[in-house]
C-alpha cells in the first residue's frame, strides 16, 4: 500500500457497522436514514429505469439535473450559476470532495480542515501529497462548539493554498454563523485561498437557525467551491448523487480529476434528483421537523443516562461526552463494548481528529431513524447503564 495512506485502515463505519449486524444492536454509528425517500423522487427513478435511461450520462452530468440545482441554488441563497459551466454531478459529496482536492492540491501544500472532520477528507488530501493542517473545534462552557481565531490565523502558511469548511458540521452538528464565516472568508481573501465548502446538511439547521452558503459572502463566489448532494435530503444516500458548484475555473479543475474517478454514475437515479430538487417548501420543512424530533428524544435519553451531551444545531448525529460514566474516558474501547452492554452501536470520535487525543473521550450517536427505532434504542440504553 502507497505510504500515503499509512494509518488509513478500514473505515471505522464499516466496522462499526459490522459490529451492530454481528451483535442485532441498534444501528446509531453510520448516518443513512431507515426509511426511503419521498415517493415522487423514488417514482422519477423508477420512470427513468423503465424508460432507457440507463447508460453513461454526460461527464458534468444530466442537462436537466443541472437545471435544477441552479434553481436551487438561486431559491435558497440568491446564487445565480450557469448550468453548463459552474455545475458538474459527482458520485455523491464524497467523489466531489476528493475531485476538488486531487484537481487543486500539488505535493506539499497545506489545507486548513477544522477538526473532528469527516474521515475522507485527510485521506483525500493525503492521496493528493498535501498535508492537513488542523484547527479544533471544541465545545465551550455552554456545551457550543467554537475555534479559536488565533489558532486559525496561525494555520495558515507560506504553502497553504486550501480551507476545507463544513458547515452544518459532522460531527459536531455546528452551524458556523455569519461572524465565523466572515472571519474564514476575510482570510482566505488576505491570504488568496481557495475555500472547498462540504454543505450536505444544508437543510438540516434546527431550532430557526440559518445555514449560510459561504460563497454568498462578498468577494468569495468566486475562491469557493460549494459542494452537497441528495443523499441525506432525499434519504437516498445509497444512490450517490452530489454535485459541486462555484467559478469556472475551481469547478474545471475539480472536474478534470472527476474525469478519471467514476467518470459518470448514477444514470437513473439523477433525474429523479431534480425531482426532489424541485419539491415544495413544505418537503424540507416537515424534514428539519421531524429530525429536530429525533434528535430531541436522544438528547434527553443521553442526558437521563448520565453523559455529557452537546446538543447538535444542526445534521444527523449528537455527541456525548463518555467520561461521566466511563472515566477511562477510552471513546474506542466504550464503542466496542456498547453492543454487548446496551444493545446500541455509536462511533468513536477520535476517528474524525487529525489529532486523536482531541476526541478521545467523545462519542457520536446517529439518531436519522424513525422515532421507535430511537425510543427502542432508548429502552436499551436505560437498561443498560441502569446501574
Amino acid at each position: 500500500m502507497t505510504s500515503k495512506l499509512n494509518g488509513f485502515g478500514t473505515t471505522i463505519f464499516a466496522e462499526m457497522s459490522a459490529l451492530a449486524a454481528e451483535t442485532g444492536a441498534i444501528n446509531l454509528g453510520q448516518g443513512f436514514p431507515d426509511t426511503d425517500g419521498p415517493r415522487a423522487v423514488l417514482d422519477a427513478a423508477i420512470d427513468a429505469i423503465n424508460s432507457g435511461g440507463n447508460q453513461y450520462p454526460p461527464l458534468p452530468g444530466l442537462p436537466d439535473l443541472r437545471e435544477a440545482i441552479a434553481e436551487h441554488q438561486q431559491r435558497f441563497y440568491g446564487i445565480e450559476l450557469d448550468p453548463a459551466s459552474e455545475i458538474v454531478v459527482t458520485a455523491g459529496a464524497s467523489e466531489a470532495i476528493a475531485s476538488a482536492l486531487l484537481g487543486m492540491l500539488d505535493a506539499g501544500d497545506e489545507v486548513v480542515v477544522f477538526e473532528p472532520m469527516y474521515d475522507s477528507y485527510r485521506a483525500n488530501i493525503a492521496m493528493a501529497g498535501a498535508i492537513a493542517v488542523p484547527v479544533l473545534l471544541a465545545p465551550d462552557a455552554d456545551g457550543k462548539y467554537v475555534f479559536d481565531p488565533d489558532e486559525l490565523r496561525h494555520a495558515i502558511g507560506a504553502k497553504t493554498k486550501l480551507i476545507m469548511l463544513n458547515t452544518p458540521h459532522n460531527p459536531s452538528g455546528k452551524v458556523f454563523t455569519r461572524a465565523e464565516l466572515q472571519l474564514i472568508a476575510g482570510l482566505a481573501i488576505e491570504h488568496d485561498l481557495v475555500v472547498v465548502t462540504d454543505e450536505v446538511y444544508e437543510h438540516l439547521a434546527f431550532d430557526g437557525r440559518e445555514h449560510i452558503a459561504m460563497c454568498t459572502l462578498p468577494d468569495m463566489f468566486e475562491r469557493t467551491l460549494t459542494i452537497s448532494s441528495g443523499g441525506k435530503t432525499f434519504h437516498t444516500t445509497g444512490w450517490k448523487i452530489g454535485w459541486m458548484t462555484g467559478p469556472a475555473n475551481l469547478v474545471t479543475a475539480a472536474r478534470t480529476a472527476k474525469q478519471f474517478l467514476t467518470f459518470v454514475s448514477g444514470g437513473p437515479f439523477q433525474p429523479a434528483m431534480a425531482v426532489g430538487l424541485r419539491l415544495a417548501d413544505s418537503y424540507f420543512e416537515g424534514l428539519r421537523a421531524g429530525l429536530q424530533a429525533t434528535r430531541d428524544r436522544l438528547c434527553d435519553v443521553l442526558t437521563d443516562v448520565g453523559f455529557t451531551v452537546f446538543k447538535p444545531e444542526a445534521s444527523y448525529f449528537a455527541t456525548v461526552d463518555i467520561r461521566s460514566i466511563d472515566p477511562s474516558g477510552d471513546g474506542y474501547e466504550f464503542c466496542r463494548q456498547l453492543p454487548a452492554k446496551a444493545g446500541v452501536v455509536a462511533i468513536p470520535n477520535e476517528v474524525f481528529y487529525a489529532r486523536p487525543d482531541n476526541g478521545r473521550h467523545m462519542v457520536r450517536f446517529a439518531y436519522c431513524k424513525q422515532m421507535h427505532i430511537i425510543n427502542a434504542a432508548a429502552d436499551a440504553l436505560a437498561k443498560g447503564f441502569a446501574s
